[in-house]
């Protein structure tokens, strides 16, 4: 049995005690079989070098930035039999590395890779970006694949529930496996922190691994992306949240499908019916977007950074018309980190008004990463990973307008952190200029899994008009360092700040409240949670006297308006409670 609500708009309940409805139903999920369901749609081998990659001190020069030996870039001129080795010996160590160390980008120059009858083929393994160097998505076209397969962890046990941290953006694919047998279709069989952008897929892509059983998923994000000749296969995905893409048609939904600004999605059909199949969530424009910075490579073999602008009720992607809107910015205004550098060498350059890249790799900061400067752009590659060292926060953004974030992990260190990210002091308007919005886009946080780590809030949001777009915050179920009074965490994320707007908040198994929004005329499309399955008895999980538990998502009492669309949260209690 499921619970639902097709929209929630207006004023929370004025209780600090509220409390999100239950009902029981079934559940499969990271190695767990059964699980209690809330759901809501409401207005709810070592490898070390790059490719053709500098690896002198980094110089000034716009055509030839130093990534580090960790970033990888590919050019058409080079023997496809050489690409294809060098991508397969990383997805070799990286399908099962889900804890490890190691960090890497596959950069593809503008151009052609492989062909009908030798086409380019692979897998994308844990922490890894797959992104084409083009300014438009036509710009890279692979006549090939690029996959996410099932973990298989034993006979019929084969998974793609634990495939995080990976993205895939910025290229066309046309599907090319020949005799590929029943692995005919791109295959992206990911769950949370997997994102796909700016992508062109001709063919048919599916999002779950049908070739080897049992097949459970639990994604998943795609935005800016076009999907033709080929339906998408949703297939055993338990909730995905689509925005501002053109589909070719869809295949089915689970518990929470949601669309929104979306040419070619299913119509809404929420609670799932027999006449309209979903159970889905469809908004036919997306209120305030603004899609991810990224790297690209100009006809003169410059590298820049392209920043698009905000776009508002929007459908549809942002290249359909021609070139995205925004402006580009050299290369040379950024300063290109390495994770050997430390947090003062980083804000020294913010400081002088250069924006950041963070290079693949593992960055332990001894104090917080500042963002002051208006407009400032930090730009991960190959979910550079950032870990505070004697409980400082990781990062922290001033009041200030258009900062934009991505592709990044915050991972908690074993000093608790009173929050890894910290966006807006909640002081002063310099930041309440809604046509510059600062966005946090492919941010994800851990406490716990990789390494012991604590932090009281993975994220707090006080700027105004904020853009939360593809976040996952993770207290870790398993892993290293896993266990109620071990990797403790009270909050995933935060939002004080007026008018600010999230797709796709992944939010798990926090100790207290999962979420506190307490801004007004705030938005969420589509929110993913599960409680914490640890609690060790009843009382050491009560919001108060007489108080079981804590709500997922709390809506303060002193908001007027708040907007929810395509919400869910699931339940599964492992310590008996």
């Amino acid at each position: 049995m499921r619970t639902f609500l097709s929209h929630w708009h207006g004023q929370p309940d004025q209780s600090d005690t509220q409390k999100t409805q239950r009902a029981n139903g079934g559940r499969l999920r990271r190695r767990l079989i059964f699980a209690t369901v809330i759901l809501f749609a409401v207005a709810c081998t070592a490898i070390t070098g790059g490719v053709a990659t500098t690896h002198a001190a980094a110089p000034r020069t716009a055509s030839s930035p130093n990534f580090g030996s960790n970033v990888y870039i590919f050019t058409p001129s080079m023997p496809l039999s050489s690409i294809q080795a060098t991508v397969n010996t990383i997805a070799t160590q990286q399908v099962s590395n889900q804890f490890g160390t190691q960090r890497y980008a596959l950069l593809f120059e503008p151009g052609t890779y492989g062909s009908s009858s030798t086409p380019l083929n692979f897998q994308v393994g844990y922490y890894t970006t797959v992104a084409g160097l083009g300014l438009s998505p036509s710009d890279v076209v692979i006549n090939g694949s690029i996959d996410v397969y099932n973990q298989c962890f034993g006979s019929n046990n084969c998974i793609a529930l634990d495939n995080f941290w990976r993205s895939l953006s910025n290229l066309t694919i046309n599907v090319t496996k020949p005799n590929a047998g029943c692995y005919s279709n791109d295959f992206w069989a990911v769950s949370q922190a997997a994102p796909m952008r700016r992508v062109q897929i001709n063919g048919s892509l599916t999002l779950m691994d049908y070739c080897t059983s049992p097949s459970y998923a639990s994604g998943g994000f795609i935005a800016d992306s076009q999907f033709s000749s080929g339906t998408v296969i949703s297939g055993s995905q338990q909730q995905w949240v689509t925005r501002n893409s053109v589909l070719d048609g869809w295949s089915n939904g689970v518990w929470n499908q949601v669309f929104s600004g979306v040419t070619g999605a299913p119509a809404q059909c929420f609670p799932a019916q027999q006449s309209c199949g979903g159970p889905y969530t469809t908004l036919a424009t997306s209120p305030v977007t603004r899609e991810e910075p990224y790297l690209y490579m100009d006809s003169s073999g410059n590298y820049n950074v392209f920043v698009p602008s905000a776009q508002h009720n929007s459908s549809g992607t942002s290249w359909a018309n021609g070139a995205t809107p925004g402006l580009s910015l050299s290369i040379t205004k950024f300063f290109i980190a390495q994770p050997t550098d430390s947090a003062a060498t980083i804000n020294q350059a913010l400081s002088t008004g250069m924006n950041l890249i963070l290079t693949p790799g593992i960055y332990s900061l001894s104090q917080s990463i500042q963002v002051t400067r208006p407009d400032t752009v930090v730009l991960g590659l190959g979910f550079p990973t950032l870990i505070p060292q004697n409980g400082v926060v990781s990062m922290s953004v001033a009041n200030a307008k258009g900062v934009m974030l991505s592709g990044m992990i915050f991972d908690a260190g074993t000093t608790t952190s009173p929050t890894l990210l910290l966006v807006g002091n909640g002081h002063g308007n310099s930041d309440n200029y809604a046509p510059d919005p600062t966005t946090i886009q492919d941010v994800f946080f851990r406490i716990g899994g990789a390494e012991p780590g604590s932090a009281t809030t993975s994220l707090v949001v006080n700027t105004q008009n904020a853009i939360l777009d593809d976040i996952w915050a993770w207290r870790a179920d398993h892993g290293n360092g896993v266990g109620w009074t071990s990797n403790t965490a009270d909050t995933g994320v935060t939002v004080t700040g007026n008018n600010v707007t999230a797709y796709g908040l992944f939010v798990e198994h926090y100790q207290k409240y999962e979420v506190v929004w307490s801004g007004n005329n705030g938005t969420d499309i589509f929110f993913q949670n599960e409680m914490p399955y640890d609690p060790p008895s009843q009382a050491a999980w009560m919001e108060a006297p007489g108080v079981d538990g804590w709500a997922a998502f709390k809506v303060s009492s002193n908001v007027t308006s708040f907007n929810g669309y395509g919400m869910g949260s699931y339940s599964f209690f492992n310590q008996g409670v």
